[in-house]
């Protein structure tokens, strides 16, 4: 399954990782760079390329989704939507070759990334 995929492959990638914060920045900068690449294979017109980066960004969207702890209240729910919503562009721009749609996810995880490193910053200095 490429949830556990994606999880287990950042996990061994990065054993020297001490936090759950760390490993959720670094799979926001994943799907970044894995848009980025779709993104390129799209121009370059190399559809198996884009369909394999555009396969690692849901990877990492679906184990994001997996990781969810909905006992944490509203956002768990929210961001449940929102990945969803991102998987399901990335499937579109898959189907269309369509990289305004990679755009729209890869604003999407940037504004995430800018959250998270935000919010565990703020809670790193309390």
């Amino acid at each position: 399954m490429y949830s556990n995929l994606a999880y287990n492959t950042y996990a061994q990638n990065n054993i020297g990782v001490e936090s759950p914060e760390k490993l959720i920045q670094m799979m926001y900068e994943g799907i970044l760079r894995f848009n980025m690449q779709a993104k390129r294979s799209i121009i370059d017109h190399d559809i198996e390329k884009k369909t394999y980066w555009i396969n690692r960004s849901n990877a990492v969207i679906s184990e994001l989704i997996n990781i969810l702890d909905y006992n944490q209240g509203d956002i768990s729910h929210y961001l449940s939507g929102l990945y969803t919503y991102q998987l399901r562009l990335l499937v579109e721009a898959n189907i269309y070759n369509d990289s305004t749609k990679i755009d729209e996810v890869s604003q999407v995880f940037k504004g995430l990334l800018d959250a998270w490193k935000e919010s565990t910053d703020v809670a790193n200095q309390l």
